[in-house]
Formats: structure tokens, C-alpha cells, sequence
């Protein structure tokens, strides 16, 4: 059974493994940086559906089968996941047809970190052999239902970022698997009173500087305990201002600290402005990048801090500030534990 550590964090006693991963994206995400880590690159953003909705409802269903056929066409007892839009429906109504027991997350775009935390927990204290984490988001979707349609034309400011249209999934067994989960910190809301709908980094990157330090005091780690830490998506103007906060704090990040809405991209050719965004961009970077790296052996223990900033339009109308949330786990791999 996971040993609680702190306030925050436990300690995963069976460190579930993951078995096999996927990433699926949009054609502009397919010629970034990252391009040849994914698993497939859709040159059609409908992804052969007939609305951007429905595109994403499929984008995730391949997803999901794609890592299923890595792992041998196992079929995990239960499947954990959300997305973007009103109700997560995207996510549910990919499953829908899948006869797979499925839990239903929110944690905006840091639904990867949780529903990995969730699942590993779920394997650790024995209630599953095997769970899938999965989500993903679609740009023209999240632009409809969280600021304009994209016929509107709107001008988009310096601070804000491209909603990733991508997908990723990463299946968890008690048995298999190079990587392990090892440990999990839940994030707490965090409000720093950010308004504006278009500067996400700032409204999260609070809270990312909050469940690092709290991982840090719960394990007696630091950021060189770690061969990279990955905070998601803060992008560029999160990332700076979670250094800053960080340094203010006598904490040196040093280059192993990444975020995976800067990596997405190409900041300077790609008119993304401040970088990736969005449910799909943590995860699709997770199992294009990350895990596949650790595989390799550039990394041998990372810590992947997906950020989420809880705002829905309806809040966002009313002039709601914009809270935060982050949630961390640490991936070790087998011969590092």
C-alpha cells in the first residue's frame, strides 16, 4: 500500500510500470520540434469527422487503440480520462463504445499528471491489474467553446498559447513495464487572482510553484534529486515566472527544468506565441518525449508536474479570477529505483 510522505505525497510501495504509450496530433503539432516522436500526425484537423468536437472524440478513440495495440491489444480493466470541453464528453464518448470501465477526470490541463496519480494509486493498493490514463484536446474545439469560433478572426495577445490538438495515453500494470510510478503529490487550487483568460501561465504557474515545493519537503528531494523536471503547460511566460518564483525561494531549476508547452513548438516560427496549451499538450509530450527518452536512458528518474488552470466560460463571463492546480508524479525507471 502507498506510504503517505508529508502533507501531500505518497510513496507508491508496488510501483505500478507503464506498459505502453501513445500520441496522436494535428498537422501544426506534427511539424514542431517533436515531430518525430509521435505516433501519428493527422494532416486532416477533422480527423474524417464532420465537426471539430466529433474530431476530437476520434482523435482520443485512436489514441486509445494505438496503445492498446503497443501493449499487445491488452485491454486495461479500467480507464481513466477527460478532456476540454463542457462535461469531458469528448473523452467519454470514446469509450462509449469500448465495453471498458471508465472514470470520468477534470483537471483541465493537468489531467494526464492525475489521472496517471489516480490509476497508479488504483494499482497500488490492489483495486486494478491494469488501468489506461488518457486525454487529449483539439484547438479549433477548445477556441469555440472557450473564446471565439475561429470565423471570428480575433487577434490573440503576446501572452497567450496554442490549444494542442493531440492526444496521449499511457497504460499502467502492477507487473510489466521499464518506468515506474513512484511517488504522487496532489495539487491543491491555488487563486492568484489572474483575470485574464489569455495569460494561463500566469494564472498556473502559482500553483505549480506550490506542489513543487510541497513534493520537495514531503520527499527531501530537490530539482538535482531529478535528471528533468517537467511542468505542463505553463509555456514561455509561465515557465519565467515560475523560475523567478522558484529562485526567490533559494531554488536553483537549472536546465533540467522543462515545460512542455515551450517544447511543443517552435516559439520563433511557429506563431504560437507564448506556446502549447491544452489537456493534449502535456500528454502528448509525455508519451512522445519523455517516456521515450527515459526508455533510451537520457533520463533515469523525472518528475512530470501537469498544470491545469479551472476556468469555464461561464466564470470567465462573470469575472471570475482564474484558479490554478498541479499534480506531480515521479516516473523512475526500473535500474534508477
Amino acid at each position: 500500500m502507498a506510504k503517505r510522505m508529508g502533507r501531500r505525497t505518497l510513496a507508491l510501495e508496488n510501483r505500478p510500470g507503464i506498459v505502453s504509450y501513445a500520441a496522436v496530433v494535428g498537422g501544426k503539432e506534427g511539424a514542431g520540434p517533436l515531430k518525430k516522436g509521435f505516433d501519428e500526425v493527422s494532416q486532416d484537423s477533422y480527423f474524417g469527422q464532420d465537426s471539430w468536437e466529433k474530431a476530437e472524440t476520434a482523435m482520443l478513440g485512436r489514441c486509445l487503440d494505438l496503445c492498446k495495440e503497443k501493449a499487445g491489444g491488452t485491454t486495461p480493466e479500467l480507464i481513466l480520462g477527460g478532456d476540454l470541453l463542457n462535461q469531458c464528453v469528448s473523452s467519454a464518448f470514446a469509450v462509449k463504445d469500448r465495453g471498458i470501465p471508465y472514470l470520468g477526470l477534470y483537471g483541465a490541463c493537468s489531467t494526464m499528471a492525475e489521472g496517471l496519480a489516480l490509476a497508479a494509486l488504483l494499482l497500488d493498493g490492489g483495486g486494478v491489474d491494469s488501468a489506461l490514463a488518457f486525454t487529449g484536446s483539439h484547438f479549433c474545439a477548445a477556441e469555440r467553446q472557450y473564446r471565439f469560433p475561429l470565423e471570428y478572426g480575433g487577434q490573440r495577445t503576446p501572452t497567450s498559447q496554442w490549444t494542442v490538438t493531440g492526444a496521449g495515453a499511457a497504460l499502467l500494470s502492477k507487473e510489466g513495464g521499464g518506468l515506474r510510478i513512484t511517488h504522487a503529490t496532489t495539487g491543491r487550487v491555488v487563486d492568484a487572482g489572474v483575470t485574464d483568460a489569455n495569460n494561463m501561465g500566469a494564472a498556473m504557474a502559482p500553483a505549480a510553484f506550490d506542489t513543487l515545493l510541497a513534493h520537495f519537503a514531503d520527499t527531501g528531494r530537490d530539482f538535482s534529486d531529478y535528471d528533468a523536471v517537467f511542468t505542463g503547460d505553463l509555456g514561455a511566460v509561465g515557465h519565467d515566472i515560475l523560475q523567478d518564483m522558484l529562485q526567490k525561494e533559494g531554488l536553483s531549476p537549472g536546465a533540467q527544468y522543462l515545460d512542455c508547452g515551450v517544447l511543443m513548438y517552435d516559439l520563433l516560427t511557429q506563431d504560437v506565441h507564448a506556446g502549447g496549451s491544452g489537456c493534449g499538450c502535456s500528454a502528448s509530450v509525455l508519451a512522445a518525449h519523455i517516456l521515450p527518452a527515459m526508455e533510451r536512458g537520457v533520463w533515469k528518474r523525472v518528475l512530470f508536474a501537469g498544470t491545469g488552470a479551472l476556468m469555464s466560460p461561464l466564470t470567465c463571463q462573470q469575472g471570475c479570477s482564474i484558479p490554478g492546480v498541479c499534480h506531480a508524479v515521479a516516473i523512475e525507471r526500473r535500474d534508477a529505483v
